[in-house]
């Protein structure tokens, strides 16, 4: 493409030719962009889902030390696809030792898994020191013919 044709075609398609806002290389087949993300002030929200179930195909400290949750949610169940993954829990332990603040967070497994249970057990004193809380319900809800764990959440 010239840069006369990336402009037409950018224009009658806005945002066509941009990834998270950057403009993208127009000759790259790959799905995802090489570029850098740009580096930014950390972002602060009340709750935050660990993407893809906790999977290490895409969450690393880097996450951790930009997205900064008061409560964390860990949906993995897949020991087969390494969800959830023992790095990522690890990753969450090394983001937040990157804060520099010592807030609350609370990590909300929705399923109890051996994963989460031995890294759990193993990082307990690390976990206390930085101020995390791994939750376990007890509780259930039960609709219809499923049952399924519980945790109640309040702001």
């Amino acid at each position: 493409h010239t840069e006369d044709e990336l402009s037409r075609s950018s224009h009658s398609n806005p945002g066509k030719s941009l990834v998270n806002g950057i403009k993208a290389n127009p000759a790259s087949n790959s799905p995802k962009s090489s570029l850098p993300v740009p580096m930014g002030p950390p972002v602060y929200v009340d709750l935050a889902y660990i993407p893809n179930h906790c999977s290490g195909k895409n969450t690393d400290p880097e996450f951790f030390k930009r997205v900064r949750a008061s409560y964390y949610v860990v949906s993995g169940n897949d020991a087969a696809n390494g969800e959830p993954s023992r790095a990522v829990l690890d990753a969450l332990l090394e983001g937040k030792s990157q804060w520099g603040e010592n807030l609350q967070v609370t990590l909300i497994p929705t399923h109890d898994t051996e994963v989460t249970r031995e890294w759990y057990q193993q990082t307990h004193e690390k976990q206390q020191e930085l101020n995390i809380m791994v939750l376990a319900s007890s509780s259930t809800v039960v609709m219809q013919d499923e049952s399924f764990p519980a945790c109640k959440i309040e702001f």
